[in-house]
C-alpha cells in the first residue's frame, strides 16, 4: 500500500526502539501506536482524533476487547478483566485528565510531544540497567510529567489476542506488576500534582494487593495453627466479589459478569502471590 512505509530494522531491538525509530521517521500531527496481534475497529481513528484537537491533551487510548475470547474460560474471564480495566479504572481516572497508562493495543499520541520526550524514554534506566518492559505506562507518566493530559475514549474499539493458558497469562501479569510497582516509585513525584483521587486509586492499585494477600496469609495461618476457618475474612471477600459483579453486570447489561467472580480464584490464589514476588524481584 502506497500510503504506508514499512520501517525493517537490521535487527529486533525491541518494541521501544521499534516505536522510536518509527516516530523519529513520522510527519503526520498524531501517531497511533498498534500492537502487532490488534485488529482496530474501522472507525478507531475517528473517535480518537476529536480528543486530541485540545493542545492540552497528549495522549489517549481506546476501549480492549480480547479477540479470541471464545477461545477457553481463561479467555473470557480476561475480556471481562479488559471490560473492568477500561470502563471502571481507565474512565474514572479520565475524569481528571490523567489515564495512567495508555495502553499499546491502540493509543494515539501527539507527535510534538512525543518528540520533547524520546530521549527521555529512549534513555529508561532502572537499577543501572536499561529497561526492556513496561513501555506504555512509562511512556504514558512521561506525558503526565511534562504537563499533558491523557484520556480515555470507549467507543474506539480494539481486539487484542490474550493469553489462553494460565502459563503465558502468569508471565504477563508478572511483566505488568513490575511495570506498576516501577512506574509508580518514578511518578510519586507526579501525584501530588495531580487529583486527590487519582493519588488514592495509585496508592489503592499497589497497596490493595498485598493487604489483601495478607488478610489471606493471616488466614491461612490462622486457620493452621487454631483449626478454625477463618468464616468473616471468607464471607467478607465473597461478598465485595458478588457485590461488585452485580453492579458491573447491572453497568454494562451483560449477565456473564455474574461469572467474573470465579476470578477471585485466579487474583487470591496466583496473581497475589504473583504481584509479592513481582515487588521482591523488582
Amino acid at each position: 500500500d502506497p500510503r504506508f512505509n514499512i520501517l525493517l530494522l537490521p535487527q529486533n531491538v525491541g518494541k521501544r526502539k521499534a516505536q522510536i525509530a518509527a516516530i523519529r521517521r513520522s510527519a503526520g500531527d498524531m501517531v497511533l501506536n498498534v500492537d502487532s496481534d490488534t485488529i482496530l475497529a474501522s472507525d478507531v481513528i475517528r473517535k480518537l482524533v476529536p480528543k486530541m484537537q485540545d493542545p492540552a491533551v497528549g495522549a489517549a487510548m481506546g476501549q480492549l476487547t480480547a479477540r479470541n475470547r471464545n477461545d477457553s474460560w481463561l479467555t473470557r474471564l480476561i475480556d471481562m478483566e479488559y471490560w473492568l480495566a477500561c470502563n471502571e479504572e481507565r474512565a474514572a481516572q479520565a475524569r481528571f485528565g490523567a489515564v495512567m497508562c495508555c495502553c499499546g493495543p491502540c493509543a494515539i499520541y501527539r507527535r510534538s510531544a512525543l518528540a520533547s520526550l524520546l530521549d527521555q524514554y529512549e534513555s529508561q534506566y532502572f537499577r543501572g540497567k536499561p529497561s526492556d518492559f513496561g513501555e506504555d505506562r512509562h511512556l504514558t507518566i512521561l506525558m503526565l510529567k511534562a504537563g499533558f493530559r491523557t484520556e480515555y475514549v470507549p467507543s474506539a474499539i480494539a481486539a487484542t489476542v490474550v493469553p489462553n493458558k494460565l502459563g503465558p497469562y502468569l508471565r504477563q501479569q508478572l511483566r505488568w506488576a513490575r511495570s506498576t510497582y516501577r512506574d509508580t516509585l518514578l511518578g510519586l513525584r507526579l501525584l501530588p500534582n495531580l487529583n486527590r483521587f487519582l493519588t488514592l486509586d495509585v496508592v489503592g492499585q499497589n497497596l490493595g494487593p498485598l493487604l489483601l494477600a495478607l488478610s489471606v496469609l493471616t488466614g491461612l495461618a490462622q486457620l493452621a495453627l487454631t483449626g478454625t476457618v477463618p468464616w468473616l475474612a471468607a464471607l467478607m471477600i465473597v461478598a465485595m466479589t458478588m457485590i461488585h459483579c452485580s453492579v458491573v453486570a447491572l453497568r454494562a447489561r451483560q449477565l456473564r459478569f455474574l461469572g467474573f467472580s470465579l476470578h477471585a480464584f485466579i487474583n487470591i490464589f496466583l496473581l497475589l502471590p504473583l504481584k509479592a514476588y513481582a515487588l521482591c524481584t523488582l
